[in-house]
């Protein structure tokens, strides 16, 4: 394996946004646009990794994977329309779970994996 690269440090958390191993890139925490709608969240989550995707020359299409977390679960519906206009059919394999975020404010928030090769 080449060497790992990191990106996007977040020094006061103590982990980074996006790291990049092999053929395979992770990234972990992608959250936006707190207190808004959960449409607004997801997409929010999506455009924070998207940016973090094109740090390596990737897009959406890239994703194999997504951990999906909810306040509510049985909001998936909300996701899967927002996936539908996002990832052009070429969907990631996905989980969702349901968790109590620290932050009232925050509703979604989303892991993945992507391919590069």
């Amino acid at each position: 394996m080449s060497e790992i690269k990191r990106y996007i440090l977040n020094e006061r958390n103590a982990n980074y946004g996006i790291i990049e191993a092999g053929d395979f890139v992770f990234a972990g925490h992608c959250c936006r646009n707190h207190g808004q709608s959960l449409e607004n969240q997801i997409n929010g989550a999506l455009d924070q990794l998207s940016e973090g995707l094109a740090q390596v020359g990737l897009t959406l299409e890239s994703v194999v994977q997504i951990d999906a977390l909810f306040r509510d679960v049985t909001k998936i519906p909300v996701m899967e329309k927002v996936f539908k206009e996002r990832f052009n059919s070429k969907y990631p394999v996905r989980k969702s779970l349901q968790t109590e975020f620290a932050d009232p404010a925050i509703d979604f928030q989303l892991d993945a994996i992507a391919y590069k090769k």
